[in-house]
C-alpha cells in the first residue's frame, strides 16, 4: 500500500499534513508497522514519541513492539520537576522539549519517533535529554527525514529510518 500518497503535501504552512494518513486504518498499520520491523530485532525499553504527532505515531509503534511509551513534551507542558533542552525549530522560532525527570533510569534503551524530521533540531534536542538522562538511543523512525546537515549527522550517529526512503512513492 502506497500510504504516503495519503500525505498531504498542498498545505498553506511550511509543513505537509500526515492526519489524512493516521485516519485510513490499513494505511496507518502499515506505516507502524514499517516503522516497527527495522527495530524488531533492536534492545529497545522504551519507545519515545515527540510532542505531538509522534505521540500518535510513537504509541502505535510501542504497542506493536510490546514496549512501554515515554512522552517527550513541549516545554511547560509538565507539572513536574523535568529536564530540558531549548532548541530553535524549522520554523526559526526557539522552543523546548521536557522529559519527567524521574523518567528515564540509567541504561535505558529508547527508540526515538516523529512523523516528519524537517532540521533535525527537535530530534537532536530530543537525543540530548535522553543522553543528559543517561539513556540511550537505539534509533529514530520516522516517516520522512528531509536531508541537511543536522539530519545528516544524525544518520552518521545513529540508527535512522524514515518509511519515505523505504517506500515507492509513484
Amino acid at each position: 500500500m502506497n500510504y504516503l500518497a495519503l500525505i498531504d503535501t498542498e498545505t498553506s504552512g511550511l509543513r505537509c499534513d500526515v492526519t489524512p494518513l493516521f485516519a485510513d486504518y490499513a494505511a496507518f498499520a502499515a506505516v507502524v508497522n514499517d516503522l516497527a520491523a527495522p527495530f524488531a530485532d533492536a534492545k529497545i525499553d522504551l519507545v519515545a514519541g515527540i510532542d505531538a504527532l509522534g505521540f500518535i505515531l510513537g504509541t502505535a509503534v510501542a504497542l506493536r513492539l510490546q514496549k512501554g511509551f515515554l512522552a517527550i513534551r513541549k516545554g511547560g507542558k509538565l507539572p513536574v520537576e523535568v529536564n530540558r533542552v531549548e532548541f530553535v525549530d524549522y520554523t526559526g522560532r526557539r522552543k523546548a522539549l521536557e522529559i519527567r525527570a524521574d523518567a528515564l533510569k540509567a541504561g535505558t534503551n529508547v527508540l526515538l519517533v516523529d512523523e516528519w524530521v524537517e532540521t533535525g533540531a527537535q530530534v537532536k534536542a530530543a537525543v540530548e535529554l535522553v543522553e543528559r538522562m543517561n539513556g540511550r538511543i537505539a534509533g529514530i523512525a520516522a516517516i520522512n527525514v528531509d536531508d541537511n546537515k543536522v539530519t545528516q549527522q544524525l544518520q552518521q550517529q545513529y540508527r535512522v529510518f524514515a518509511a519515505a526512503d523505504a517506500k515507492e512513492t509513484t
